[in-house]
This record gives C-alpha cells, sequence and structure tokens, in this order.
C-alpha cells in the first residue's frame, strides 16, 4: 500500500482533499517499532508526528519511581502532537506495545505545510486537539483509578 492509500484510509486523515494528501504523504516516511521499543521519550524535544497503521504504542506518564501507562493508542489513531508546536517537549514517553507500523511526518515540515495550506492547518489542529483532548481524558481517569474513584 503507499503512503498516499495509507494517509486516505488513516482515520486521522480521512477525508482530506488529494492535494493535502499528497503534500503529507511527501513528508511521511513508514516506520516500524518492536514490542518494548521507546518511540518518544518525554522531555525530550518533539520533532515527529506518528499515525499508527497496525499494532499499538502505550503512550505513558514517567516519573524516576514509576511508570503508568495512560493510554494505548492503536490503528488510525495518531501521537505526538507537540511535535505540531513550535519548540516543544514531549509530554508523554510513547512505547511499542507490540510490532507497530507507523507514518512519521516531520514536525517541521508539517508546520511548513499548515501555513503554506490554512485549510489544511485548521483541519489538522483540529484534529490534533481532538487528539490531545482524548490524552487529557485518559489521563484524568488513570489517575481516579489510581485514587480509587470507580469509573
Amino acid at each position: 500500500m503507499t503512503l498516499n492509500q495509507i494517509l486516505r484510509n488513516h482515520q486521522f486523515t480521512r477525508g482530506l482533499a488529494d492535494g493535502q494528501i499528497q503534500a503529507l504523504a511527501a513528508i511521511a516516511s513508514e516506520v516500524t517499532f518492536e514490542e518494548n521499543e521507546l518511540v518518544l521519550v518525554d522531555g525530550e524535544r518533539s520533532k515527529c508526528f506518528f499515525l499508527v497503521a497496525a499494532g499499538s504504542v502505550s503512550v505513558e506518564l514517567r516519573t524516576p519511581q514509576y511508570v503508568v501507562s495512560v493510554q494505548a493508542v492503536g490503528p488510525g489513531e495518531a501521537f505526538g502532537w507537540s511535535a505540531l508546536l513550535d519548540d516543544h517537549d514531549t509530554l508523554f514517553q510513547v512505547r511499542a506495545r507490540e510490532h507497530t507500523t507507523a507514518l512519521r511526518l516531520d514536525g517541521k515540515a508539517l508546520r511548513a505545510a499548515c501555513r503554506q495550506d490554512s485549510q489544511l492547518g485548521v483541519e489538522l489542529l483540529q484534529r490534533a486537539l481532538g487528539v490531545v483532548a482524548g490524552r487529557v481524558r485518559a489521563t484524568e481517569l488513570r489517575f481516579a483509578e489510581m485514587c480509587g474513584v470507580r469509573v
């Protein structure tokens, strides 16, 4: 399957115009991660945005004392939203739960594409805000569980 086909069928990018899909395909590359491989490390500069095509990753909160899985992200979903912001650090650690295939979009090139095509920028930022809202909600639920609140 080509990058264009993957992007056209991916839940995050579904419904974008052909030109927008082509612009994203031009800055995307297919990557694979093996089980337990760290994909993103919290506190490091955000450089890439990822669209999961197959497999899954775990979004984790990490401290020196513990690591807590906040959310599992699978096919059709995205992670690495911090890369859409200029000079922003990654807030969550991300680890592959199994063999995973994803599309990696360079954050700098993605931000430039959004500035060049404001319609694409609006679409991607609205969709990314949905990812952020989902992450906040997952974090709230995990925190409530840790505090003994039934959810």
